[in-house]
């Protein structure tokens, strides 16, 4: 039993020093090395919302809705389950919210038309992607306030989409936080 003991600690303090410390920091190493200006992140990778004051800027386009403000370093999921009121209450709260923001340059969106992850939280709460059937309704809104033609907007949209991962993983999804960068350098 002693013997068991002793090999569990070492295997332990063995594992967490090659797994915890030695292979992070060579994967590191080489990430730095191979790839200098990706390898510490980019800001695309976090959804960035648009405020004017504390509504959203209507000449952006919006991220879903953050369980925890959109703050990388607190991320987290709200957990909310089918049989729980208060997302029952959340998600109304967010489709009226959504409607009220899309509905005066969309006139024929209804509820039955919004597309779920405009009013669902993400995961992480600072993923940066929509569905491109949201950005597609987002794009009336962006081109009117900004007086741009839904050409030049959808094209931006077609740009900023990511594909499925090998062809096959995944859905189709629009990063907004590059799409609004892109909107900031369009000439008119």
């Amino acid at each position: 039993m002693k013997r068991d003991l002793i090999s569990s600690a070492l295997a332990i303090v063995v594992l967490t020093v090659v797994l915890g410390l030695a292979y992070p920091l060579v994967i590191t190493g080489i990430a730095q090395v191979a790839w200098p200006s990706r390898s510490d992140g980019s800001r695309s990778l976090l959804a960035e919302p648009r405020l004017d004051g504390r509504k959203p800027d209507p000449r952006y386009f919006q991220p879903r809705p953050s369980q925890d403000d959109y703050d990388p370093t607190a991320t987290a999921f709200a957990n909310r389950g089918p049989n729980q009121r208060s997302a029952k209450r959340f998600y109304s709260e967010q489709l009226k919210a959504y409607l009220a923001l899309e509905q005066p340059y969309d006139s024929a969106l209804t509820a039955s038309r919004v597309p779920v992850d405009a009013v669902t939280d993400s995961a992480s709460g600072v993923d940066p992607h929509i569905s491109p059937a949201n950005a597609r309704i987002q794009a009336h809104r962006v081109a009117a306030v900004r007086r741009m033609s839904p050409g030049t907007v959808s094209k931006l949209i077609d740009e900023n989409t990511d594909g499925r991962f090998l062809g096959l993983l995944g859905e189709p999804g629009v990063n907004v936080t590059t799409l609004n960068l892109a909107l900031d350098h369009v000439r008119r």
